[in-house]
């Protein structure tokens, strides 16, 4: 049977529907879409580059509540209401993340809650459990 660990916490915003912040099973961590909500107000920020920032702040806080880091993130989703942003969220993305990049795509969306500007979702790699399995599973041959 499948377990699922439900991931939270107050550093970023609440969960405002029928979803959680981001759910584990076995090595992965599936984190829900973020917008730039300050987690204290429930405010959206202002401006394009501080909702960016603001996304992986939010993002940085859950993928730390369920005990790993931003470069655990292997895989990044971003949704965008306007492409002649992208450049902007890459220049800042390059402050939150180091080689080796996670994979990325980046949509452009006709709108998104709240009228927000930007959303970003991702997987999380937990790369020590899973590597210690892999080592373990030859073992039985």
């Amino acid at each position: 049977e499948m377990t699922k660990e439900i991931i939270q916490t107050k550093n970023a915003p609440e969960a405002i529907g029928t979803y959680s912040q981001a759910v584990k099973t076995g090595n992965t961590i599936y984190l829900s879409g973020q917008i730039a909500l300050d987690p204290q107000s429930m405010q959206l920020v202002e401006g394009i580059e501080a909702q960016i920032h603001q996304v992986f702040k939010n993002l940085k806080s859950v993928v730390e509540a369920s005990g790993g880091k931003l470069s655990d993130i292997v895989k990044i989703n971003i949704y965008l209401t306007d492409l002649s942003h992208f450049a902007l969220v890459n220049t800042i993305m390059g402050e939150y993340f180091m080689k080796p990049y996670p994979a990325r795509a980046a949509v452009g969306v006709a709108s998104l809650p709240r009228n927000a500007l930007i959303e970003a979702d991702g997987v999380v790699g937990v790369v020590g459990v899973l590597a210690l399995r892999i080592r373990g599973a030859g073992d039985a041959g």
